[in-house]
């Protein structure tokens, strides 16, 4: 496999996850009510940001001439089943919508870390995946944050 090919094929698992973490904030913001409505706000503008990521990672595709990922992914569908089961349970207080919230960015962290370790990105995706993997840490480190003060 080429180096174009490999750093399509990780390009498009980025743009798989970040479609994954936008229908997950979404679905987020369906489930939370009025006592959490500071975390719709939050949750808006991480779900923005992956809708940008999604966009550039898109870019960068296309430049290649490839095939765009525009779904999501298996894992990412469990994941979001997963939210559905617990909603239906009434498990919608804030700090478990923080800890899944929390669980979606560490692998969203984790899929970024991988991409950018693994070396299989082309020299001229390196720069915007960085950026990106470091606007994701910042959210990720942001809902820990306010995780740890729900407890």
């Amino acid at each position: 496999m080429s180096t174009t090919e490999k750093s399509v094929s990780v390009l498009n698992d980025l743009i798989e996850i970040n479609n994954d973490r936008i229908a997950g904030f979404e679905k987020a913001l369906a489930d939370i009510d009025d006592q959490n409505i500071d975390l719709k706000a939050l949750f808006q503008e991480y779900a923005s940001q992956s809708r940008k990521n999604s966009q550039e990672l898109t870019a960068l595709v296309a430049g290649y001439g490839s095939d765009i990922e525009t779904g999501t992914s298996i894992s990412g569908g469990l994941h979001r089943a997963w939210i559905d089961v617990k909603s239906i349970f009434g498990a919608s207080d804030r700090e478990g919508i923080l800890n899944e919230a929390e669980r979606g960015e560490d692998a969203i962290k984790a899929a970024y870390k991988e991409a950018l370790t693994e070396g299989n990105l082309s020299a001229d995706a390196v720069p915007t995946v960085t950026e990106q993997a470091e606007g994701i840490k910042s959210a990720h480190d942001k809902i820990k944050a306010l995780r740890d003060l729900a407890k």
